[in-house]
């Protein structure tokens, strides 16, 4: 007996949870990547027309694993070059069970291959394991919906011609897979927390996502203490998104944010699974930016913020996992334990790897206001509002750049 009709919202969660699982059975039963993503798109798009009105079913991944495959049935039918291949399927015995979180690991390792680039990654991820339309991607990431169909269609395209097994990779392979895989999760969130372009500062659904796929990436791999870090780091980041954004959706920097506004309960659940991820094994990268993400959310003020365990994380992170950004940071770091002058010491030799990035401009304008410099630190706050693509974040820049020359004594 169907259930009554669920708000839409309700089934969006709904299908976008059913759709790593219902994927995972098809492409088991069937063996092609492609096809049965196409398939499993199809049975959604029924699902979402008919649910509405009819109820929804009293098991509704079986009802979509089942429409799924009589989709894939009808291609394969259809198809005289794929008879004999019908046939091989009729008899071929059951492979076992797999949890479901196995299931949608070795899915996301399927999109996450080392051939596909980062950006194609990420879309065929969203669509494959997150259950999101192509329209939805393409929303996301601010592009026309043709140009994104045409770099998942390329994706699945290089999956299919991979013709790995579905299942997760042997152990000696699966640390290779999973460092990209992770970085593939991490940069759903970046965007999600902090869009790299477009009107919103923040498009909360990706992060959202990005963190329940690597709550499955977790449970299927408790024994991987990044799976845990990257956690942690996301959970401990996102703490503070509704502190991030006034009434208006403009910026609010982390020293003036209402802290009283920061998720507790994400915190302490971040903190629990750093401690797990720590205890472990060796730290990780993910690790050490969640140990930094939670000395920041501890400080119940800004002034109360140890900056000195920020930088000696800081240069623990330069040592595992050495990169511009992480310089760029440390150089803030630096500044807050040991004066501005130091930081822009730090920044002058890190600044040229990141020729053209906001961020350089953005900070540089931080410690030179810091250090009594109104001046320089107008012209590159304005410089940095230029570079950026994010709007709520050129508007902040733009606003403490004309704090600054509003402030400025005339002559």
């Amino acid at each position: 007996m169907a259930a009554g009709p669920r708000r839409r919202g309700e089934l969006e969660d709904l299908l976008r949870e059913a759709a790593p699982r219902v994927l995972a059975a098809v492409v088991r039963r069937f063996g092609d990547f492609a096809d049965s993503e196409d398939a499993v798109q199809e049975a959604m798009i029924d699902a979402a027309r008919q649910w509405p009105a009819q109820g929804t079913p009293e098991n509704p991944t079986g009802w979509l694993i089942a429409v799924a495959s009589r989709r894939m049935t009808d291609r394969i039918r259809a198809d005289s070059a794929r008879r004999a291949r019908e046939e091989r399927l009729a008899v071929e015995p059951d492979r076992g069970p797999a949890t479901a979180a196995d299931d949608t690991l070795a899915l996301i390792f399927m999109c996450c291959r080392p051939e596909l680039t980062q950006a194609s990654s990420v879309a065929l991820t969203l669509r494959a394991v997150g259950g999101l339309s192509t329209a939805q991607i393409a929303a996301a990431f601010l592009v026309p919906e043709k140009t994104m169909g045409r770099r998942i269609a390329r994706a699945k395209q290089a999956v299919a011609a991979a013709a790995e097994p579905f299942g997760l990779p042997a152990p000696a392979e699966r640390a290779a897979r999973l460092r990209p895989a992770l970085a593939v999760l991490y940069l759903i969130f970046n965007e999600g927390y902090a869009a790299s372009e477009g009107p919103d500062l923040a498009r909360a659904e990706l992060a959202a996502e990005a963190i329940r796929l690597t709550r499955i990436a977790r449970l299927a791999l408790p024994a991987e203490p990044e799976v845990g870090g990257l956690l942690a780091l996301m959970l401990l980041t996102d703490a503070r998104r509704a502190a991030r954004t006034d009434r208006r959706g403009e910026l609010i920097p982390l020293d003036r944010q209402d802290r009283s506004l920061w998720d507790a309960a994400a915190i302490a659940e971040g903190g629990r699974v750093l401690s797990e991820a720590i205890a472990a094994g060796a730290v990780g990268p993910y690790q050490l930016q969640a140990a930094i993400a939670l000395a920041h959310d501890r400080a119940r003020r800004a002034e109360d913020t140890d900056w000195a365990e920020i930088l000696a994380l800081y240069g623990l992170l330069e040592g595992v996992a050495p990169g511009p950004m992480v310089a760029l940071n440390r150089a803030v770091a630096t500044a807050m334990v040991d004066g501005p002058q130091a930081g822009l010491d730090l920044l002058a030799e890190v600044a040229p790897r990141l020729e053209g990035h906001h961020r350089v401009h953005a900070v540089r304008a931080h410690l030179l206001e810091l250090a009594g410099d109104g001046a320089g630190a107008h012209a590159e706050y304005s410089r940095a509002a230029e570079l950026t693509a994010s709007l709520p974040e050129q508007r902040y820049l733009t606003k403490r750049a004309a704090r600054l020359a509003a402030t400025r004594p005339r002559l």
